[in-house]
């Protein structure tokens, strides 16, 4: 194939026809529900697929949940509520807010994750924020995932230090609390109509991991999982979700410090990352690839590992629970 920098892009009236049949007959059909929840944070994806699931099953049929807790970002609610108005076009969508800060404090989220958090920084207590990130940009150098813990003072002082294996396990399995209650609270919604939950992990966040397994990967349906971040925009564009949701940059909603995907987890904007993942896919050269988004060779090698090296790594996050062979025969 001929490959440029537009590629990638898709034609979004013809995938929003297809992906709106397909919810409507897993939902009503292969599933037997009477209807979707979607659990909404203000983000492109979770505002997509609201948009989506809602011209799919109808205003009536579906419940947009929002799931705040006590580090949620304050403009979660005011976009959501832009989202609903725009969405429903006149239509009521039943719209439920359930704040999950008690359940999380009740599993010890929070205390378990501050542990380890001061046995790093002693001085750290619930005034600072925190959160986790890798540094280096996959453009600077092919640099493995070394996670680094920054903390921030009321006073606006930044401490940050590489973070040790024993201590980023606990922040991590504890943080891992939000994503598996968010979850659960959307099933009890959708048990409680008899409807299917919707899920909104795309491309990027599925293949390369960056998910919670049975938390935000815990769903009945993942309408965009076969999109790359840099289509969900397109689709975004096309279905009129509002402006500031669109420019919002992307965060993981989860550490009390605000923190993008990219410094998290992704090194490297969605603009290039999807753009060479697509030229991988597609057996394009990396030559030519660089050539066509003005990078080095060794630039798009570098990404290359790095998106390989993640599929690697989190293949279990993918894998059903694996059944054993009985032992004897049974005659």
């Amino acid at each position: 194939m001929q490959f440029t920098k537009d590629s990638i892009l898709i034609d979004p009236k013809t995938e929003v026809v297809k992906i709106i049949e397909n919810i409507r007959s897993n939902v009503f059909n292969t599933l037997k529900k009477r209807g979707g929840v979607v659990g909404v944070s203000g983000g492109i994806d979770s505002s997509v697929v609201l948009a989506l699931t809602v011209k799919a099953l109808g205003s009536d049929k579906v419940v947009a949940v929002m799931l705040p807790e006590k580090e949620s970002s304050g403009d979660n609610i005011k976009l959501v509520n832009q989202l609903i108005y725009k969405v429903g076009a006149g239509d009521i969508i039943e719209t439920v807010s359930e704040n999950i800060t008690d359940t999380l404090t009740g599993f010890g989220c929070y205390r378990r994750r501050d542990e380890a958090v001061k046995r790093i920084f002693p001085e750290y207590d619930s005034s600072y924020k925190m959160r986790i990130i890798l540094p280096h940009n996959l453009l600077e150098g092919n640099n493995l995932n070394l996670f680094y813990l920054e903390i921030i003072s009321p006073e606006g002082e930044r401490k940050k230090t590489r973070l040790p294996v024993k201590e980023y396990l606990q922040i991590v399995a504890a943080s891992n609390f939000k994503q598996r209650s968010r979850m659960s609270m959307l099933y009890y919604h959708a048990e409680l109509k008899n409807y299917a939950v919707i899920g909104t992990p795309n491309k990027n966040e599925h293949e390369l991991g960056f998910f919670v397994k049975y938390g935000d990967g815990g769903s009945d349906i993942t309408p965009i999982k076969h999109l790359f971040k840099t289509q969900v925009y397109q689709i975004a564009d096309y279905l009129g979700i509002p402006a500031e949701i669109k420019k919002r940059i992307p965060t993981t909603d989860t550490y009390s410090a605000i923190q993008t995907q990219e410094d998290f987890f992704f090194r490297i904007s969605f603009d290039l990352l999807d753009r060479i993942w697509f030229g991988l896919e597609n057996n394009i050269s990396t030559d030519k690839i660089a050539s066509e988004l003005k990078l080095t060779i060794e630039q798009v090698e570098n990404v290359i590992a790095d998106i390989k090296r993640k599929i690697n790594n989190t293949e279990y996050l993918r894998k059903f629970p694996i059944d054993l062979e009985p032992a004897i025969e049974l005659i």
